[in-house]
């Protein structure tokens, strides 16, 4: 699985394969101002050889590499981060303040991941995590800005997904980077129909109030395109943002119907899934169907019992 995958997305910006637990699933983004580049999400630190192979084969020097921005701190999404600001001798890491601590100490971080995925397959999945000194680390305030040459990068606070959570915005190509929060679309949701997008409510900080504020913040900005890190880049329309949103209501709706116990929670959450992209793309095999959702459901699963769980429903 390690043979490098990409696509030029015009306007300066690549989409790179992180090749987490396989291809599809996962990416991250290089871009581009005259001489000046950005790295928009990490993937692991098995992704870092990638991201290196593409800049030698673009001729890119390491120094040219001036910012590197995780969404937020996922695993997924940060884990390279400490490996590639040792490559990247120049390089910020630019992070939600939230997320600081965690990138100079990731002990916690690697814990929580732990606890989740369990200890054999989070070293598979993200080997040794790598901490950064605190002085390459830069914090943003929720409408910062960032210059990359003369490209502006600004990040908007995104909470729903996670309280550490940021998307940038590139007014160059009109789009969002938007982590997490405009849910995930992998290729095999890509329908003759339109892309179904599904929500990630993966634990363990969801919050469904602040998830749809969050999409509501993104669409104020009438953006073109949304570059997600599951996966890649897909065009933006009121349509999909509420599609985005009526599915996070519905499972907020589920996670606070207490008749729904831990042990039913999954089977009723596959069950909406289903019937959601049932009535997107009606000639597609449900066998398939929920074959692809079966990376997704499970973990959402968990997030919405721990919002049910700790009470945010209340408050």
């Amino acid at each position: 699985m390690n043979s490098l995958r990409f696509e030029d997305l015009g306007h300066g910006i690549t989409c790179i394969d992180a090749q987490y637990i396989d291809h599809g699933i996962a990416c991250f983004y290089l871009v581009q101002a005259g001489d000046d580049y950005a790295v928009i999400e990490t993937g692991t630190n098995h992704s870092v050889p990638l991201l290196l192979q593409y800049l030698h084969q673009r001729g890119i020097a390491p120094q040219q590499v001036r910012y590197v921005i995780p969404t937020h701190v996922h695993l997924d999404h940060a884990g390279g981060a400490g490996a590639m600001m040792a490559a990247f001798p120049e390089a910020q890491l630019v992070v939600h303040p939230r997320g600081e601590r965690h990138m100079v100490d990731p002990g916690r971080l690697v814990a929580a991941s732990i606890a989740v995925y369990g200890e054999s397959t989070f070293h598979k999945l993200y080997g040794e995590i790598q901490p950064v000194s605190q002085d390459r680390v830069l914090a943003t305030g929720d409408g910062d800005c960032v210059q990359l040459g003369s490209r502006q990068l600004q990040f908007r606070f995104t909470e729903g997904h996670a309280r550490h959570h940021h998307c940038i915005w590139d007014e160059q190509s009109a789009g969002w980077f938007t982590g997490d929060m405009f849910g995930v679309c992998y290729p095999w949701f890509r329908f003759p129909e339109g892309d179904f997008v599904l929500p990630s409510t993966t634990p363990t900080q969801f919050d469904p109030d602040a998830y749809l504020a969050s999409l509501a913040l993104l669409a104020s900005y009438s953006p073109q395109r949304m570059y997600l890190t599951h996966y890649g880049a897909i065009a933006y329309s009121d349509d999909k943002s509420e599609l985005l949103a009526s599915q996070v209501a519905q499972y907020a709706a589920l996670a606070a119907d207490t008749s729904v116990g831990p042990q039913e929670m999954p089977a009723a959450l596959l069950d909406y899934a289903l019937s959601r992209l049932q009535a997107h793309t009606p000639s597609s095999a449900q066998d398939d169907l929920q074959q692809w959702l079966q990376q997704d459901i499970p973990l959402n699963t968990q997030g919405l019992l721990h919002w049910r769980e700790s009470g945010l429903q209340e408050g």
